[in-house]
């Protein structure tokens, strides 16, 4: 009878492990083993990052120091495997691996080189998109220039020479590289994985600051992701304890084929209008459900929607900028009967404004400061048109 009892006594040991409760999800919803001193063990999960406003990644945490990166809108996933790790077995199929140290990386995705800046990331970067001259980010320019990062093509004709030669291990794009799927696939020949950052989609401003947080995970920096984030956030909140002020805004840009190139109304530049206390003129423009954040329209379109406009804001980010409202004029001679233009309160960007995604909350400021009639003295992006 006693020998029964001990067998039971085992078994009801067994079954109590097997029911033990679990970790909460992960939100990859993944797991697998992995191989440490020739015995099986679990990827446990941990936690996962915790986000304000991003919307289109995770990052999820396991024991070991493994980190699992999800971009939500292609559902890519990557293993980011610390440093002196082993890779784990039987991985799903999708799963990128990339190993720490990360290096040797070809960043197409021009918003995201100042986050690596900042980060201190810059030696994970060998090659760049963009030749140095294209660069505003100063620690680029620098980087290109000592040989520390080269230039490797354009994202449509990437120098797959130089990428392999010198072992490219990811290319780090944007959207745009949708229109060259083929370059996706000659890398992936190349044993060469493509991430794409979605920073743009975001419907939040600071959601899209918030992908330093993406990156921060991929080097193991995220403390200092954390530290660069509240300080954008930081000054969102001083902005918003100010009064609302309702001017209009129109924020545009003249294409080379004379149409005029709008933001989609759920776009993060109007939500910035917004939070700076300004309007965006058009309220109701675009598919919420189209993830484009330009809307191209005809003259007349523009005419119609924006002529009573307080403050226009030209985009020169995108065609070299403009110096005077004259040389605006030229480019559209309707302009000449908008409101603003005959107030005298046209704006333009700095060229540099696409490739300082970290300072979104001093464009906001700037912004704010605008439509307060605040001195341009005080402004980073933003420069008034005589």
């Amino acid at each position: 009878m006693g020998r029964y009892k001990t067998i039971i006594t085992i078994l009801m040991f067994l079954i109590g492990l097997l029911g033990l409760p679990g970790c909460n999800s992960p939100s990859s919803d993944y797991t697998d083993n992995i191989q440490d001193n020739n015995s099986q063990l679990s990827l446990v999960y941990e936690s996962s990052m915790e986000l304000q406003y991003a919307e289109n990644f995770t990052v999820d945490y396991y024991q070991g120091g493994y980190v699992i990166m999800t971009t939500i809108i292609d559902g890519q996933r990557f293993l980011i495997v610390p440093e002196g790790k082993d890779i784990p077995d039987d991985l799903d199929e999708d799963l990128i691996v990339l190993k720490r140290p990360i290096k040797d990386v070809y960043l197409v995705a021009s918003a995201v080189m100042d986050m690596f800046g900042e980060l201190d990331g810059l030696d994970a970067i060998t090659f760049s998109g963009q030749p140095e001259d294209n660069w505003y980010v100063e620690k680029a320019k620098e980087a290109m220039a000592g040989g520390d990062i080269l230039y490797a093509g354009k994202y449509s004709k990437p120098d797959y020479e130089l990428l392999v030669s010198k072992g490219c291990t990811l290319a780090i794009e944007n959207k745009m590289i949708s229109h060259s799927p083929e370059v996706i696939e000659k890398l992936k020949d190349f044993d060469i994985p493509t991430l794409i950052e979605y920073s743009s989609y975001e419907s939040h401003p600071l959601g899209k600051v918030e992908w330093v947080k993406f990156f921060g995970a991929m080097l193991g920096k995220e403390d200092k992701a954390l530290e660069i984030f509240d300080q954008q956030a930081a000054i969102l909140d001083k902005v918003k304890t100010d009064e609302k002020i309702d001017k209009t805004v129109a924020f545009f840009y003249v294409t080379s084929n004379g149409l005029i190139s709008v933001r989609q109304s759920n776009d993060y530049i109007p939500k910035m209008i917004d939070i700076a206390g300004g309007k965006y003129i058009f309220e109701d423009l675009g598919d919420p459900e189209n993830k484009r954040s330009t809307v191209n329209m005809q003259v007349e379109e523009f005419y119609n929607g924006a002529k009573d406009a307080d403050y226009l804001i030209y985009n020169s980010s995108i065609d070299g900028g403009i110096t005077n409202i004259n040389e605006l004029v030229d480019k559209c001679e309707v302009l000449a009967d908008f409101k603003a233009v005959k107030d005298g309160n046209v704006w333009c960007t700095t060229n540099d404004m696409y490739q300082q995604s970290l300072s979104i909350g001093y464009m906001i400021e700037d912004i704010h400061a605008m439509i307060s009639d605040r001195s341009e003295e005080e402004m980073h992006y933003l420069f008034q048109l005589q």
